[in-house]
């Protein structure tokens, strides 16, 4: 007998423009743990789609509970180990699987692993669960002792019992070129000036999606504020809580004024730099939808995997390889931890080795050989 279907609901919360997202179970109704959770993301202001994502995940879950028959209160840690199995190799009845392609990556598991964590752990602080499943805490043995060890409290130290190894691997970047070819591909100065922004800034979407002409600086600094807002009326979202300031080039600045003078429409009353102006109602602010209409014409165009993400992640490997200093790089991208730069922007390959090894030639001179 067919499992009934769990769904992922997008719903509109009524008298307002708001949006949020349930997770309905096979009775047609709300599944209730997960609702308070996901009011509780709400609550804390989390990104719209970091509860999508979070909503998805705690999706797979409940199908991979429903497939065994599990209460979620009655969870183990081994139940949590066969869960990953299950991500791995959701199709029952195969016989082997040394052949088979896993249906998910250790990064996507672990996303999932995150959410199920964090579903947990709220659960738990509301006194619905008394068990911890995904920690082990245990204290460090350290031969150096600090000044009043004795009368401190040594902190226990917890270890994730379930994430497995992701192996690293470079998503890529655009040569100049590329990036040459892609602006070429644009129609349209406010096109040309969205792809030149995200390239010369390293921007995520959402920061330049949320910009506002108040935010841009041409007097004395050209330099760009990126200001978190969580009301944006096309749901752009800055992933970081904290505002920071983006220098840019004086050319960047006058492909800025080209938009403004050339294409803004001069009735339009918006304060928003990206809007619509040939495609859907003129004035409203672009969203991620249009974004990815655009970015699919120019993959059309280029034959280029391009995407928003790909040239935030070209502009900050340029940065590395000119020789930025890491805390520089990290304050410009907006990460809250500088080894998140570290892991994600620091990839050398053999040429890179090769130009550092020659520059290290250069500078040692031939005096050790003699």
């Amino acid at each position: 007998m067919a499992l009934a279907v769990i769904q992922v609901q997008r719903v509109r919360v009524p008298d307002s423009n708001h949006h949020t997202w349930l997770v309905i179970g096979s009775d047609y109704f709300p599944i209730e743990p997960i609702r308070g959770y996901l009011r509780y993301l709400e609550n804390l202001e989390k990104s719209p789609n970091t509860i999508k994502s979070y909503a998805g995940h705690l999706k797979q879950f409940w199908d991979f509970l429903e497939s065994c028959h599990l209460d979620w209160k009655d969870v183990t840690l081994n139940h949590l180990a066969e869960f990953i199995h299950w991500l791995r190799w959701p199709k029952q009845g195969v016989l082997s699987i040394q052949s088979q392609q896993a249906s998910r990556t250790e990064r996507t598991i672990n996303a999932i692993l995150s959410a199920v964590h964090s579903f947990y752990e709220f659960q738990q602080r509301l006194g619905a669960v008394e068990i911890e499943l995904f920690h082990h805490q245990f204290r460090l043995e350290q031969k150096y002792k600090p000044f009043l060890h004795h009368i401190s409290k040594e902190k226990a130290v917890q270890r994730k019992l379930l994430k497995l190894k992701e192996p690293k691997r470079f998503v890529g970047c655009l040569k100049s070129e590329e990036v040459r070819q892609v602006v070429d591909a644009c129609n349209r100065v406010r096109d040309k000036f969205l792809v030149c922004l995200l390239y010369e800034t390293g921007l995520r979407i959402g920061e330049a999606l949320g910009l506002r002409h108040e935010d841009i600086y041409s007097t004395g600094e050209n330099e760009i504020h990126i200001v978190p807002r969580v009301n944006n009326f096309n749901k752009a979202r800055a992933k970081s809580a904290e505002e920071r300031v983006v220098h840019i080039t004086k050319e960047l600045m006058q492909l800025y004024a080209d938009y403004l003078i050339n294409e803004y429409p001069e009735d339009v009353d918006c304060d928003y730099v990206f809007i619509n102006i040939w495609e859907g109602e003129c004035g409203v602010p672009m969203t991620y939808s249009a974004v990815d209409s655009l970015f699919r014409r120019l993959r059309r165009k280029t034959g280029l995997v391009v995407r928003p993400h790909l040239l935030r992640h070209t502009h900050a490997t340029e940065l590395v390889r000119a020789g930025w200093d890491i805390a520089y790089v990290q304050r410009r991208l907006g990460h809250a931890h500088i080894q998140t730069t570290i892991n994600t922007y620091i990839h050398l390959n053999n040429d890179d080795l090769k130009k550092a090894y020659q520059d290290y030639l250069s500078q040692r001179g031939t005096h050790a050989l003699e």
